[in-house]
This record gives structure tokens, C-alpha cells and sequence, in this order.
């Protein structure tokens, strides 16, 4: 359950509403949060239906968003959230590689990106940048996008997987964390004869052969992503 507070005690501060499924990573969250006089978590939530209850109940000023969410999508919560409350800035603060999740969040309209691995002083930061009405970004994710304005080639150097669209690769992902095409479908709530052509339009962008070669990359992504967490330079930046 979504946990919302009410009432006047939070004393004017910034309401802050933080979505993640780890119960640990929330109160960690809550602590750092808290630590600040101007700042305060109105709500809790561990899952999209649970967020979009809390949205409506505590009318957060600002919403930091896990992109892995149990049975529900991030990112599709993300466009949820945007397309109901289109001036609610969000922060996105993920354990995944913001070189490659960055860029799509943004187009999902956050207004920023932070690594899990980032300490407490940066979150701060990245909140108050981002009420300010700034988009928060690493120097080093603010100076690629710079450097692909500059060549005027937003292809330039990328990831095959950046090739994919936001459902193909929500599709690619849940392959790899080693779910079934039927799991999937269930999962977003989509037919499994749409499952089917994401994958095969994945395959098709990807240059894989199969469904064998699909489900091969998919999990060797996957791991990757898990074992390999990116190591970058500290602070960030704004564009």
C-alpha cells in the first residue's frame, strides 16, 4: 500500500513523493530527504498503481521515480504521470546506466536522471535543481548529449539499443530478466500478438537472426547490466 501523510504538520516544506519497490531504499530515501529544513516525503509508493493513488492524495511538489518497478514499468509510468500532471517535474534515480536510460527518460518528459550511486548531497542537489524548473543530468551524460548537438548527428557513436523504441526496449529487458513472451504481455498489458512484433522488430534492429539469438542477448545484456555497474565521474550538471 501506498503510504500518503495529510494535514498541515509538514510545515509548508517541498512535498516530495518517492516511488521504488525496495522498502530499504525507500527509507533511506525518507532519511536523506528528511534531513532537509525545506524538504519532506508526503508518500510513499512501491508500484505504479500504488503512485498514481499517491498523486492524487498528497499532490507531491516533485516525484522521484525508480525505473524498475515491480509488475509495472517506469518508464510507462513516467508518460502516465506526464500526459495527467504535465507540470509535475520528476526525477528519475536508477541503478541503471544513465548512458543509455538518460536520454530516453528525458523524451518521457523527467527533468532529470541520477545514479543510485550518486550519495546523498547529489540527490539533494539534483531535487532542488529540478524544482528550480533545470534538468538535472551528470557532466558526463550533459557533455555526450552537448557533443551530439554540436555534430548535428544524434546517431552519432550510439547503442544499438538506443535504436529501439521505449516499448522495445521495455520488451528486451523483461527478455532478459528471463520472462516469457506470455509473461510479458501480461505484465504490460498488451495482446501477445503485439509481444511477438516488438520482438520481431527488435530482432530486425538489432541484426539477431532468431528468437534464440533474441532471448541470448537479451540475458547477456541483462547481466552485464547487473555485474557491471558504470563507474563515472562525480557531480552534475545542468542544461
Amino acid at each position: 500500500m501506498a503510504t500518503v501523510s495529510h494535514g498541515t504538520e509538514q510545515g509548508g516544506r517541498t512535498r516530495v513523493l518517492v516511488i521504488d519497490d525496495h522498502p530499504i531504499v525507500r527509507e533511506g530515501l525518507v532519511q536523506i530527504i528528511c534531513r532537509e529544513p525545506d524538504l519532506t516525503v508526503c508518500a510513499q509508493a512501491s508500484n505504479a498503481a500504488e503512485a498514481l493513488h499517491a498523486l492524487r492524495a498528497s499532490c507531491p511538489d516533485v516525484v522521484i521515480l525508480d525505473l524498475t518497478l515491480n509488475g509495472s514499468s517506469g518508464l510507462g509510468l513516467l508518460k502516465d504521470i506526464r500526459a495527467r500532471w504535465a507540470n509535475l517535474p520528476v526525477l528519475v534515480l536508477s541503478m541503471h546506466n544513465e548512458m543509455l536510460y538518460a536520454e530516453r527518460v528525458l523524451r518521457a518528459g523527467a527533468q532529470g536522471y541520477i545514479m543510485k550511486q550518486e550519495g546523498p548531497e547529489e540527490l539533494v542537489t539534483a531535487i532542488r535543481r529540478v524544482l528550480a524548473g533545470r534538468v538535472y543530468l551528470s557532466e558526463a551524460m550533459t557533455h555526450r548529449l552537448l557533443q551530439h548537438i554540436a555534430r548535428g548527428d544524434s546517431s552519432d557513436g550510439q547503442s544499438p539499443l538506443d535504436r529501439l523504441t521505449d516499448r522495445e526496449f521495455e520488451v528486451f529487458e523483461m527478455i532478459g530478466q528471463g520472462l516469457g513472451t506470455r509473461a510479458i504481455a501480461e505484465r504490460l498489458h498488451l495482446s501477445v500478438k503485439t509481444i511477438e512484433s516488438h520482438r520481431e522488430s527488435t530482432k530486425a534492429k538489432l541484426g539477431l537472426e532468431n528468437g534464440h539469438e533474441l532471448t541470448l542477448c537479451a540475458i547477456r545484456w541483462a547481466h552485464d547490466e547487473t555485474m557491471n555497474a558504470p563507474r563515472r565521474e562525480r557531480g552534475g550538471a545542468e542544461t
